[in-house]
């Protein structure tokens, strides 16, 4: 835009001199026509000076233009820096945190396990009392604190005449908690521990369950058709053949 700005100038400016170079001596003698014929040449000479003052007024708004335009360069270009700098100092923090995180992992504070035991009471009454104990934290689906008052009884009480049924639970609040493979673990062990249980045609249909749970079609379509077999005309055995008939549905 300047440099149109220019171009029109120095056009007027020849248009100015050009007009000089036609205008009368002064002093010389004009006759009344040539003062009238000079008169609209007056007027344009007025007429190009009026531009030529627009033009200067543009010129200027042009400068104040561009120097607002470096202004506001300069002021983008500081907010970038500043929004790197942010960054910058944002992501040495992350990396701070992250390296704390690591240490506190690597070190050998407590067990999880030893805190959550030491919110359970410590075994003093009977064996009844301490299965019942464990046996309402896994009714109330406090299901952490059942395994480990569950296990806590194992080891307390290992003549218990509930010692299989504890088992048994013990598996149920892993399995109740989705830990299907720690249920698996435990189930498997009331079938190895206590096989003259009452809890061994349950702990198989759930074992069966959490194979099914795990996506071992295969293995889950054995157990339940065992149960059938060992089982039959049972409570597990009408559990198990629904448990088939999913499988045939969805072609597992």
């Amino acid at each position: 835009m300047s440099f149109r700005i220019r171009y029109i100038s120095i056009v007027i400016f020849a248009m100015l001199a050009n007009g000089c170079a036609q205008a009368p001596v002064s002093g010389a003698y004009q006759n009344p026509q040539t003062s009238l014929q000079n008169q609209p040449m007056r007027s344009n000479e007025q007429g190009i000076m009026e531009i030529v003052r627009q033009l200067d007024d543009l010129q200027r708004q042009v400068s104040e233009m561009q120097g607002s335009l470096e202004d506001l360069d300069y002021k983008s270009q500081s907010t970038q820096d500043r929004q790197r700098a942010l960054y910058i100092d944002l992501d040495d923090r992350l990396q701070d945190l992250e390296r704390s995180i690591s240490a506190l992992n690597s070190m050998n504070i407590v067990d999880e396990d030893e805190i959550l035991l030491g919110e359970l009471p410590v075994p003093g009454g009977t064996d009844q009392e301490n299965y019942q104990a464990a046996f309402e934290l896994l009714k109330e689906q406090e299901y952490e604190l059942a395994s480990l008052a569950f296990i806590r009884f194992l080891s307390s009480f290992p003549g218990s005449s509930l010692i299989d049924n504890a088992q048994y639970w013990l598996s149920e609040s892993y399995y109740a908690a989705n830990q299907f493979q720690q249920a698996l673990d435990q189930f498997s062990k009331v079938i190895e521990y206590y096989p003259r249980s009452r809890k061994v045609s349950d702990a198989l249909l759930k074992i069966g369950y959490c194979h099914f749970e795990l996506g071992d079609w295969n293995q889950a379509r054995s157990i339940f058709e065992k149960i059938q077999n060992d089982y039959p005309d049972s409570t597990v055995a009408k559990l198990a053949e629904q448990r088939i008939k999913v499988l045939n549905d969805r072609n597992l």
